[in-house]
């Protein structure tokens, strides 16, 4: 049933995310440190799956539509919004126009002087832009694609209407257990996009992105830190990254945009010595402020079959 066996871990995680959420629910502690820990493994767990979310968008992992189809839905209860929904701002606008006005979450709407800030709040500036473009794009693929139309309504239906539901039951649960961790991965998998990008140069071949080879991070994101590839060929299979890394990537990337250890660039990044710099090393220069464009002018869904995730798929 599985297109690479590797998905058996994408499978054991959804698992163990709706495991641990039920039984939290079912057995809801009293001891606040003991709620604070389950919403802690919860979090980590929902934002492990919107990480599942974008490689499904890109490579649905299923051999049959149907199986495809039923997986996106269980997936957007872990996620907490559609995971059709991620494929505008995310496959049509950051992909084709990485870091250019179409680039519906380019890094350089982020102008704080403290860089933590640019980090910890590029989710929320993003947001309302994502929204809009989401609010767009299924209006025009209620016409030009009924079949992705009608896969994003039932996800979203189905997510909001049963965590509606359960916060009317429990809200205090509802609150703990589903909408702060739901916050936490959209938080979390928008807020990738500065840290891979930021004071990269989207106009090199090789140095458009920033990847992170550790182990420990890419067990647990799924090899989604060897970036470079990822845009490169957005198809190509989350196991098969390091593979194409390897050869295609790393012999021609800047070797500062080659490290080990996400949290040592974090911690260089935004706490010590916190300064905002490109990829060279030197204090980033950032373009003058600018309107975003309109990425869905002259947009013929046609010439990139893939970008759809399941509804986009030749047949």
């Amino acid at each position: 049933m599985l297109k690479y066996r590797a998905d058996l871990r994408t499978l054991a995680v959804v698992a163990l995310y709706f495991a641990s959420v039920v039984l939290s629910w079912v057995y809801f502690p009293d001891a606040w440190y003991l709620r604070l820990a389950a919403v802690a493994v919860i979090s980590i767990l929902s934002f492990m799956c919107a990480v599942i979310t974008h490689n499904t968008i890109h490579v649905p992992i299923f051999k049959q539509d149907g199986w495809n189809r039923l997986f996106q839905v269980v997936l957007s209860f872990t996620y907490g919004h559609s995971v059709s929904a991620y494929v505008p701002g995310h496959n049509f606008s950051h992909h084709q126009y990485t870091q250019t006005p179409r680039d519906r979450i380019r890094t350089d709407k982020m102008r704080f002087r403290w860089n933590l800030l640019n980090q910890l709040f590029f989710f929320f500036r993003m947001a309302p832009g994502i929204m809009k473009d989401e609010n767009a794009f299924a209006k025009r693929m209620m016409k030009e694609h009924p079949r992705w139309f009608a896969q994003y309504v039932l996800e979203l239906v189905l997510v909001i209407g049963v965590k509606v539901a359960l916060i009317v039951i429990d809200w205090e649960k509802g609150l703990l257990l589903l909408v702060i961790p739901h916050l936490y991965a959209a938080w979390g998998i928008v807020g990738t996009n500065f840290w891979q990008h930021d004071g990269c140069d989207e106009s090199h071949p090789y140095n458009h992105t920033r990847n992170f080879t550790g182990r420990v991070l890419n067990f647990f994101a799924f090899n989604n830190g060897f970036h470079s590839g990822h845009h490169d060929v957005p198809h190509l299979h989350w196991s098969l990254l390091p593979a194409y890394h390897q050869e295609k990537v790393a012999p021609h990337i800047h070797p500062n945009l080659n490290r080990v250890s996400l949290f040592l660039y974090l911690w260089e990044m935004h706490i010590w010595p916190g300064q905002r710099l490109d990829y060279k090393g030197d204090p980033l220069q950032l373009k003058p402020k600018c309107d975003d464009a309109d990425w869905m002018e002259g947009l013929d869904i046609r010439k990139n079959p893939y970008a759809l995730g399941v509804e986009g798929l030749p047949k």
